[in-house]
């Protein structure tokens, strides 16, 4: 096996996917064929059957996640707990109803009667450390799960735009390997023909079936990545996966086209744009009142109170020194009011400790937050150079394949009047199918770096921050 064949099958065990579309530009190669026409409609209408393109499966991503409708839901949860830290500046009044049955022999009362009365407890704090802080709290309780949001459409979208880039890389790695098989059926034709004349030994005709035999491996790993990337696709999309479901195919063409890029400007973006960047903060501070909260026992609280019991003049009778004569009843209905204050004096180390560890979580926090803003703009840097890379390296493959397009071409009609021999024939196609997967990669790979760029500097999905 020649060591253009080893390279050319290197890269092909390296698969991600691009368009059926680009199955187009190979039909000059088999000219005078019907079957590789039929054979490549019938690849072209299989996948544009139930295809979808990047910007509906962003938006079904978007509408139909199970973990972005799970993030929506904590929203819900964080409006309660802000009402909960809210409740401990706002007023606590309870009603208490006690009721009975009295009895026994008195003047001008029945022996038997039922009586009822009640209290009721009024009380507003007046003074307590910890109630600015708790709504702060509340605030940011609600902030931290809008960015918990952001930050998990920003993984969804990205996965399904990832998983998209695959199932088209390699839909057109395979779109490319049928052309080349078509090809190379051609060249076991010939070689069959001249084998039966008498003008090609066994050998030749050996080797052509070997050459076509050896792309049925390469076509069916593409097949199994491209299939795998829709599976991922059809999850992150929240799809019916059920019995008989359908996967979606991909449909774009992944063109490479060069991008301007201002890494400076991007990285002061990205600081002020980014979800996740955004959520450590929102950490920090939420760590941060947390600790005020737990420190505001060190002050004291202040209370207003009321309070006052109810007693129906007509249910209960309480008598005077013994006296059986209703005149001598005292019936009492009273209502108290006043301020009172608690101040925790000696605590063991009990609010100490607590707020301790807890401004350890807080520098623990900032610390995160530093290293992630530092790594931004190494990071954007990282990437720019890899398109830089690409850019070189597009352009020389473009070159290569127009040399390889016109080589193969060539070798093709000269080995059928028997003028090549059959090492030229793999060395060319090898040579070719180099040079063409080589230029799908590299407008893969530009459309997985661009991806990462634009989740670099938080260029997706942003949720209302109103």
């Amino acid at each position: 096996m020649s060591r253009h064949s080893d390279r050319s099958e290197a890269k092909w065990r390296n698969p991600v996917a691009l368009p059926v579309r680009t199955a187009t530009g190979f039909l000059d190669f088999a000219r005078n064929d019907r079957l590789l026409g039929a054979a490549l409609a019938l690849v072209v209408w299989a996948s544009t059957t139930n295809a979808i393109t990047l910007d509906a499966a962003l938006a079904r991503t978007l509408d139909k996640n199970p973990a972005i409708q799970q993030a929506k839901t904590r929203l819900e949860q964080a409006a309660g707990r802000r009402i909960v830290l809210r409740a401990s500046s706002l007023p606590d009044a309870r009603i208490a109803i006690w009721g009975g049955v009295q009895g026994g022999e008195r003047a001008g009362e029945k022996e038997t009667q039922p009586f009822a009365f009640g209290q009721g407890f009024f009380n507003q704090p007046l003074f307590n450390a910890a109630i600015p802080a708790s709504y702060r709290r509340g605030n940011i309780e609600m902030l931290v799960a809008q960015q918990q949001l952001n930050v998990a459409v920003i993984e969804q979208l990205h996965t399904a735009r990832i998983s998209f880039y695959t199932a088209a890389y390699n839909d057109s790695l395979r779109v490319l390997g049928e052309a080349q098989r078509q090809r190379l059926e051609g060249n076991v034709a010939a070689q069959s023909d001249r084998y039966q004349v008498g003008r090609a030994d066994r050998g030749a005709l050996t080797m052509a079936r070997v050459l076509d035999q050896e792309l049925t491996p390469r076509l069916e790993e593409s097949r199994r990545v491209s299939r795998g990337a829709l599976l991922r696709l059809a999850q992150t999309m929240g799809d019916d996966l059920g019995h008989g479901a359908a996967l979606p195919t991909a449909d774009d063409d992944l063109q490479f086209a060069a991008v301007r890029r201002d890494v400076g400007a991007a990285s002061d973006a990205a600081l002020q744009r980014r979800a996740d960047l955004k959520l450590a903060r929102l950490l920090v501070r939420a760590a941060a009142e947390d600790q005020r909260i737990i420190e505001a026992a060190y002050y004291p609280a202040i209370n207003g109170t009321i309070s006052g019991d109810y007693i129906p003049v007509s249910e209960i009778r309480r008598g005077s020194e013994g006296s059986a004569r209703r005149s001598d009843d005292i019936i009492s209905s009273e209502a108290r009011a006043g301020v009172g204050y608690t101040w925790r004096v000696v605590d063991n180390g009990r609010v100490y400790g607590a707020a301790k560890r807890q401004r350890a979580i807080r520098e623990i926090n900032a610390l995160v937050v530093s290293r992630l803003e530092a790594d931004v703009p190494r990071e954007l840097v990282r990437i720019d150079n890899t398109l830089r890379a690409l850019d070189a390296r597009h352009e020389s493959l473009a070159k290569a394949a127009g040399v390889a397009e016109r080589n193969v071409t060539e070798i093709q009609s000269s080995l059928t009047e028997g003028l090549s021999s059959q090492l030229e024939y793999r060395t060319a196609e090898s040579s070719f199918l180099e040079s063409k997967a080589g230029l799908l990669s590299a407008a893969f790979e530009q459309k997985i770096a661009l991806a990462e760029w634009d989740r670099a500097t938080g260029r997706y999905f942003q949720f209302s921050e109103r």
